[in-house]
């Protein structure tokens, strides 16, 4: 089972940060999961939020607030830490480590996605990265433009635990889905998990910092297990081996 590291390590460093991916790797990480959005000037940044108020203390929608104002918000501080700034998914991708997996979600709850499932795809393939990212969306309508724009790259579809399980597991993960399927790890259950499996599909179980429940995952057959606390969360499951 790999651990991604979950907006990078996002329980030592501000989430979704340089600083944050930084210490993913420096923690034994495998890989990390972040989130992407497309800013006011058509840039993909990395941002869970699509307001700043949790992360920066700020008014600002970062669908209508161009990069260069985006860039002086700090969002480090308000979380705890020190200073830090928004990156653009393209620093990103080229800061990580080459053994790095990543799984980029696309943040979009709209019909319309700002071209940001095209513009990750170039992205990808531009800095040939293919074979190491899986890219997830709760929205399946990001995950059929990406299958449009590029149906090589790896889709994995996210399933709201407050949404009809059944219809999202069952009826739109298989059209969406190439490589993984990624449910709130509480709706894991071995049987689930071997059904994915049987299919084909990786399992990707988020968020997880509990080393009794990894533990417990691991043995289902979860592929990748996202954790606030890599480090934590590796030395667990090594003494519990």
């Amino acid at each position: 089972m790999l651990l991604l590291a979950h907006r990078g390590a996002s329980a030592d460093a501000p989430e979704n940060t340089l600083e944050a991916f930084s210490e993913a790797a420096r923690q034994g990480a495998d890989g990390v999961e972040l989130d992407a959005m497309v800013c006011g000037s058509g840039e993909v940044i990395v941002c869970h939020d699509e307001r700043l108020e949790r992360l920066a203390r700020l008014p600002w929608e970062v669908r209508t607030t161009p990069w260069w104002k985006l860039q002086k918000a700090d969002v480090g501080s308000p979380l705890g830490f020190a200073p830090a700034r928004i990156p653009l998914l393209e620093e990103v991708l080229e800061s990580l480590p080459p053994q790095f997996i990543v799984n980029i979600e696309l943040k979009c709850e709209r019909f319309d996605d700002d071209g940001l499932a095209r513009k990750v795809a170039r992205l990808v393939r531009d800095l040939d990265m293919g074979e190491r990212v899986v890219i997830s969306s709760f929205n399946p309508l990001c995950l059929f433009r990406l299958l449009d724009a590029a149906p090589e790259l790896r889709r994995g579809y996210l399933i709201d635990p407050d949404r009809r399980w059944g219809v999202q597991a069952y009826a739109v993960s298989p059209l969406v889905s190439s490589h993984s399927v990624h449910p709130y790890h509480v709706d894991c259950t071995p049987e689930r998990v071997a059904t994915w499996r049987a299919a084909g599909l990786r399992v990707a179980a988020w968020t997880v910092d509990d080393a009794a429940r990894a533990s417990e995952l691991e043995r289902m057959g979860v592929s990748y297990l996202i954790t606030n606390r890599p480090g934590a969360v590796r030395e667990a499951l090594r003494a519990a081996a």
